[in-house]
């Protein structure tokens, strides 16, 4: 790296091993591991960031799916509130450019994924066609919207 004038960002700098859950466990809890880079100690994490997408040392992406989920409601929650100020056409740009954008990012990697995480994303795609139509959980007035309506 100092041959091509570069230089470590130990903040931004993450170690993680990979495997199953159960050697991961095994290997972890018998030793502390971390690697000097220089002058730099970077110790191994539960879970890293590759390009926004948050990986676990198995490999799954239930902690991924969890944040979006949450990062997605606080957004539905704040939109919630300035709804009333919006005509449809602009709480669905609003929706799309805070929630489902973030839902789609990624989300080729949740192909083949366990129906608990998708349907999490799912409750998410509810809430924000809720937000769009101005309707609450159990108003009878989203029965006669199609999804299709909505994209």
């Amino acid at each position: 790296m100092s041959a091509n004038r570069l230089k470590l960002n130990a903040e931004k700098t993450e170690l993680m091993w990979a495997g199953t859950r159960y050697s991961v466990a095994n290997l972890l809890c018998d030793h502390d591991f971390s690697v000097t880079l220089g002058a730099d100690i970077v110790k191994a994490t539960d879970a890293i960031r590759v390009l926004g997408v948050l990986f676990t040392p198995d490999l799954a992406l239930e902690k991924q799916v969890t944040s979006v989920s949450a990062k997605c409601f606080c957004q539905l929650r704040q939109l919630r509130r300035v709804r009333r100020s919006l005509d449809r056409d602009r709480a669905a740009t609003l929706v799309h450019a805070f929630v489902t954008s973030r839902i789609d990012y990624g989300n080729a990697l949740l192909a083949n994924a366990p129906k608990i995480w998708t349907e999490k994303l799912q409750r998410v795609l509810n809430a924000a066609a809720r937000v769009i139509t101005d309707t609450r959980k159990f108003d009878s007035d989203l029965s006669h919207i199609r999804h299709r309506d909505l994209h």
